[in-house]
């Protein structure tokens, strides 16, 4: 009988083991090797669960404030943003996501103020939607604006950020007229620091 040692440095071949037995034993040999490869293969192959979650979703109820003492705009071709009066928006979310991967999530936002969005992860969580008739022009219509929410996970604690179980996010809230909106080539930004709090 070979030793341990020497079957580790020279691993016989099925062929060698399998020589002397009976057909039965080589059959359950065969028949349980190939039961192991398959569990093996379904393991690897298998695909993740649709509702498999990574801590990085952001499923729930959450109380979102635009600071609009802080509000900015943008100012005249190149220069830089100057900072206005703007209300203080404050609005309840309520978020539904799933993930792919702990990098790779999206779903929808519904808020208290009557909107519905999308919500993306993409390094930060993005959540998007139109505003009709946001922006008032001198001949008396309005312009379209497009609201965009940057926000990325925050340990208040630490002042530092967190990548998942995100009770506390900071952002910023960007809304923006499409360029030539009130025949102005040049397209209104205001944007305004925002803080999100998970309510449940």
């Amino acid at each position: 009988m070979p030793s341990a040692a020497s079957w580790i440095r020279n691993p016989p071949s099925w062929k060698v083991v399998l020589e002397g037995t009976n057909g039965s034993a080589v059959r359950a040999v065969i028949v349980t090797a190939g039961l192991v490869i398959s569990a093996l293969v379904a393991g690897v192959i298998m695909p993740t669960p649709a509702n498999a979650q990574w801590g990085s979703n952001i499923d729930g109820t959450y109380q979102v404030m635009s600071d609009g003492e802080w509000a900015q705009r943008d100012a005249a071709p190149g220069g830089g943003s100057v900072f206005i009066d703007q209300q203080t928006v404050t609005e309840t979310w309520t978020v539904h996501t799933t993930c792919a991967s702990p990098i790779e999530c999206s779903g929808t936002v519904t808020s208290s103020l009557g909107w519905t969005g999308t919500a993306r992860l993409d390094d930060h969580w993005f959540v998007d939607h139109d505003i009709p008739n946001w922006l008032p022009c001198p001949d008396g219509t309005f312009a379209p604006g497009h609201q965009k929410f940057i926000l990325w996970g925050v340990d208040p604690a630490r002042n530092e950020r967190k990548y998942e179980d995100m009770n506390f996010l900071a952002g910023r809230n960007q809304t923006k007229a499409p360029s030539g909106a009130c025949g102005r080539n040049q397209p209104l930004v205001i944007e305004m620091p925002v803080k999100v709090v998970k309510l449940s």
